[in-house]
């Protein structure tokens, strides 16, 4: 353990001064690298003196000469200095192509569907002795998982973050509804009459059969049949495509059902709230290398997904 007491009596500018008398052997041209005038320099090696009860140097001729002791301590005061100019040297950039970490994100299925395989495939580009991780973030608790180590960087609808945490707008999302033409003989844009009916599968995580579509069509006085829910988006391909029913859902993941499936899509014929999807990271990350390429990574590669994609919403953030 270190002793507190003693480590008081020193300041790190005179184990410096120390170093660089040691190398110079000369105050004149210590004082020089140091950017001090001799008296300061001398000023130093005198609080030095006291506080190692020592000499230290003995002027002779032109030069000094160091004291048994101050020969004796010179080694480990060098590896000092050098441990601490190591430790605060600022890093050396990030380099994702000999990186040979893991990356880890947290996104429910929908934004998995539209971003994780270009993700993917970006990161195999240019990071390729890397791994990435999808995990199921939960929609109530991402900040948790993030401060357990789940993941690096939340992709969601979030909500106020915690003060260790930022939040980063991302885009908004609005929803479109998506069915089978060879089930629905409907035509883009859907009509009010339409939506209400035919029959509707949700999906809700907790199993409700309610949701903002409903809440919005209340207030018009009308009402939809919701027949089915579903907890993951990925279900709604094979269900749409056996059934006539229409699904309304976020337009990143309905698109690219939509190309996938040959789902049709319509804006739907009731006014809904766009969805502020944002990156959730811990403040302690705000500077580090590997995280800030992972997070700009990240913001071109949703970018190119929705412009690809058609999606309306844009990204708030420049890369």
């Amino acid at each position: 353990m270190m002793n507190d007491t003693a480590l008081r009596k020193i300041d790190l500018n005179l184990l410096l001064a120390f170093s660089v008398l040691m190398q110079e052997r000369n105050v004149s041209r210590a004082a020089e690298r140091l950017l001090l005038g001799q008296p300061g320099l001398s000023a130093a090696l005198k609080r030095l003196r006291e506080a190692l009860d020592d000499e230290l140097f003995v002027r002779v001729g032109r030069g000094l000469q160091p004291t048994p002791r101050a020969l004796d301590i010179a080694p480990a005061i060098e590896d000092a200095l050098g441990s601490i100019e190591r430790a605060i040297r600022m890093p050396d950039a990030f380099d994702p192509l000999s990186y040979e970490g893991t990356f880890r994100l947290g996104m429910c299925d929908n934004l998995e569907t539209a971003f994780f395989g270009p993700l993917a495939a970006r990161i195999r580009r240019e990071a390729p002795k890397a791994k990435l991780v999808s995990v199921a973030s939960h929609t109530h608790h991402p900040g948790q998982q993030l401060d357990n180590g789940e993941f690096d960087l939340s992709v969601s609808v979030h909500p106020e973050p915690a003060s260790w945490h930022v939040r980063q707008p991302l885009f908004h999302q609005s929803s479109i509804s998506i069915y089978d033409p060879d089930q629905l003989k409907l035509t883009a844009p859907l009509t009010l009459a339409d939506f209400t009916r035919e029959a509707h599968i949700a999906v809700s995580f907790e199993g409700d059969m309610a949701g903002d579509v409903d809440a919005a069509l209340k207030k018009l006085g009308r009402t939809r049949s919701v027949v089915a829910t579903v907890p993951r988006f990925s279900a709604l391909p094979t269900a749409l495509s056996a059934m006539p029913a229409i699904a309304t859902i976020p337009e990143s993941i309905a698109r690219c059902m939509a190309s996938l499936h040959g789902l049709a899509i319509s804006k739907p014929p009731v006014e809904l709230e766009a969805s502020p999807v944002s990156l959730l990271y811990r403040r302690v990350d705000r500077a580090d290398g590997r995280a800030q390429w992972f997070r700009r990574v990240f913001v071109e590669v949703a970018r190119e997904a929705l412009k690809t994609s058609g999606c309306s919403c844009d990204i708030a953030i420049a890369a």
